[in-house]
């Protein structure tokens, strides 16, 4: 039997949904896991004894686990403490959480890495702590790591595939449906492959401007 991508065609808008779900998953899972990051950090760093170490061991956990067994805690094993969480979300916190805690370890190196005179100024300015680190410390140690922030979400988005074995209907499990009716794997995990390849640059672009942006405003 040689290989036929004509069956391809009937199956596009399944495919393609799959695309959209994937993307949706991928912007918001990282839109978590930035802000997630820059939470942990500020926690790991400037928090009391007994808010810094449970954050610490919640990092360490999700630093030492699988990102699949992850989502499967979160979607399955919510559930026996009475919280049902949809697929989508319990992939976004899932995914986001974990990205998380990876953001949050460059975030704290480069806020470490910030002046000390930056947050005396700030403060003989009549800040607060908190304000500048708000105003003046978080955004020039965000706009240090925006690179390999940005290969985190580059790795985001191909792990984002994991959350089809919870049953989000990204482009992996788009893909297997319409193997699993047509009996055609390799044509379909091949447009599959291509695909997650176009998303992919299209990302690289997005962050590259942003790369650039920030370079500008420094």
């Amino acid at each position: 039997m040689g290989l036929d991508f004509s069956v391809v065609p009937g199956y596009l808008d399944t495919i393609l949904l799959g695309v959209i779900w994937t993307i949706a998953i991928t912007v918001a899972a990282a839109v978590v896991s930035f802000f997630g990051g820059i939470l942990f950090a500020v926690i790991a760093l400037y928090a009391p004894w007994f808010i810094r170490l449970p954050v610490r061991f919640f990092a360490w956990l999700f630093m030492g686990t699988p990102l699949l067994l992850q989502l499967f805690l979160i979607y399955f094993g919510l559930v026996e403490l009475g919280i049902d969480l949809p697929a989508f979300v319990a992939g976004v916190i899932g995914l986001g959480l974990h990205f998380a805690v990876y953001n949050s370890e460059l975030i704290q190196t480069a806020i470490l890495a910030v002046d000390k005179g930056q947050m005396e100024a700030a403060r003989t300015l009549g800040c607060s702590r908190g304000q500048a680190l708000r105003k003046v410390v978080i955004p020039q140690a965000v706009r240090d790591v925006i690179p390999p922030i940005g290969n985190n979400m580059i790795a985001l988005l191909k792990d984002s595939a994991l959350v089809s074995v919870i049953g989000v209907s990204e482009l992996t499990l788009s893909a297997q449906l319409a193997i699993g009716r047509t009996y055609r794997p390799f044509e379909f995990y091949a447009v599959a492959a291509v695909l997650y390849y176009i998303v992919n640059l299209g990302m690289e672009a997005v962050l590259r401007r942003i790369e650039r942006k920030t370079a500008l405003s420094r």
